[in-house]
């Protein structure tokens, strides 16, 4: 039995669509994480993009579990002598991009290197419930009803 490996011509995309509300950022990125790479797929190979096309929508909406929310700090550095700067979650959710919670989230999920590039391409965050994909007909995923630890209780 010869080890299927799949081509990029004959990779099918799907879009999905995930609604984020009052879902816990860590578990929907590496649910998020898992659909962008195909690893769902039967036909998963792992030095080819055969994963589908990932749309969020309410990501200014997601939640932490225990204090993560005042406690977590992002880290990123200027490139400057002493030019760490830092920024907690309830700053970033608060701030003008509350998506970058959630697109962090999913980037340090997927691997490092241009596949993990291409891959990231496929997803589409949006702080407000709109998004302009409706011609795509995408599915909804419910991802709070997969596991009930994915939405936050009290």
């Amino acid at each position: 039995m010869a080890t299927f490996s799949q081509k990029p011509a004959e990779v099918e995309k799907k879009w999905v669509l995930i609604d984020a509300e009052g879902l816990v950022v860590g578990r929907l990125a590496s649910i998020i994480a898992m659909r962008l790479r195909g690893k769902h797929k039967p036909t998963f190979t792992p030095h080819v993009d055969d994963g589908d096309n990932v749309i969020v929508i309410n990501a200014d909406k997601v939640v932490f579990t225990g204090k993560k929310y005042e406690d977590k700090v992002y880290y990123w550095h200027t490139g400057y002598a002493g030019g760490i700067k830092e920024r907690t979650a309830r700053q970033l959710i608060e701030g003008r991009f509350p998506e970058r919670v959630l697109e962090k989230a999913v980037e340090r999920m997927v691997p490092r290197g241009p596949l993990g590039r291409r891959q990231m391409k496929n997803l589409r965050v949006y702080a407000g419930s709109n998004h302009p994909h409706e011609a795509q007909q995408p599915v909804s995923l419910d991802v709070a009803a997969l596991n009930s630890k994915n939405t936050r209780s009290a």
